[in-house]
């Protein structure tokens, strides 16, 4: 197989997987996971686009993302597990405009939703990686966590490779319209976090106001 004339995250994809095949494409998902600015949707739709043209099986191709994708989930479990509640609490407590009661609510969130979050997780942008951590912090079965995101990410990857594959040198489409998506969802992340800020200043301007009264 040439490969395209492309250079970047996608260059550097593809040749990783000329030179190691499907395994490869799992090392770039495993890579994605532990390094977010690694897209996936880059790097799924190039896995199937390889694999149409014969330099590696479909079904491996799948096979090995979700494998790389199941291990840098448990990567990041583990870096939540290492830095557990009360680590999380230390820092949260000298956080400005952060309290230990938000930590509260949040585990009391992840308690309820949990499973779902990992499981849907692993099939909204930026969210694929975060959401290993709380999973680790909270220590959710590691035997549930690894069940819910080998599904969520074997639904995630086999959609994306099977677009490459049928796109074939049209996968930049893929990457084009989940830009958006991605791009979409960072505006809801950063507009949620301004809101927290305004809100909580807001609230400790109220309070210091009554506290004067």
């Amino acid at each position: 197989m040439s490969s395209p004339n492309v250079d970047g995250i996608a260059g550097w994809a593809i040749n990783l997987m000329e030179t190691l095949g499907a395994p490869g494409a799992g090392l770039a998902i495993a890579l994605e996971n532990l390094f977010p600015p690694l897209p996936s949707e880059v790097i799924l739709p190039l896995a199937g686009f390889t694999a149409s043209k014969g330099n590696m099986g479909l079904f491996d191709a799948v096979l090995w993302t979700t494998l790389g994708s199941v291990v840098g989930a448990l990567a990041l479990y583990g870096v939540g597990a290492l830095l557990g509640r009360e680590r999380v609490i230390a820092i949260a407590s000298k956080l400005p405009l952060v309290s230990v009661a938000d930590i509260e609510k949040t585990e009391a969130w992840f308690a309820r939703h949990g499973k779902k979050s990992v499981f849907f997780g692993r099939m909204i942008p930026i969210f694929r990686s975060l959401i290993s951590i709380p999973a680790g912090i909270e220590r959710m079965p590691i035997s549930i966590f690894t069940l819910l995101t080998t599904l969520g990410s074997l639904i995630w990857n086999t959609a994306f490779v099977m677009a490459g594959y049928l796109l074939g040198e049209s996968w930049t489409l893929v990457e084009d319209y989940m830009g958006i998506v991605s791009k979409g969802v960072l505006a809801v992340v950063v507009l949620a976090a301004v809101v927290f800020v305004v809100v909580r200043i807001s609230d400790r301007r109220k309070g210091k106001h009554h506290a004067q009264s």
